[in-house]
């Protein structure tokens, strides 16, 4: 799967397209923590990685907010998890 990223005006989060419907017309799940995240396997696979804040889906995006470090570090994990 090819995955393509954009940024945000945040520059702590960044938008993951993967080409595909994640949510759905109209719908989305926020997970603003380890914590919400239980209903959804891809959220929890996401907040196994220390960097990771927050995670929010969208109809055909997911976007990860990090709590520090260089994207540089952190994408690929992400990228993996996704």
């Amino acid at each position: 799967m090819f995955i393509q990223t954009e940024s945000t005006p945040n520059p702590a989060t960044l938008k993951f397209l993967p080409g595909r419907d994640v949510m759905g017309d109209g719908q989305v799940a926020d997970f603003p923590s380890k914590e919400a995240a239980g209903r959804s396997p891809l959220a929890r696979g996401l907040f196994e990685l220390p960097e990771v804040s927050r995670v929010f889906f969208g109809a055909d995006f997911i976007s990860v907010t990090k709590r520090d470090g260089d994207w540089r570090h952190i994408k690929p994990a992400i990228l993996g998890t996704i």
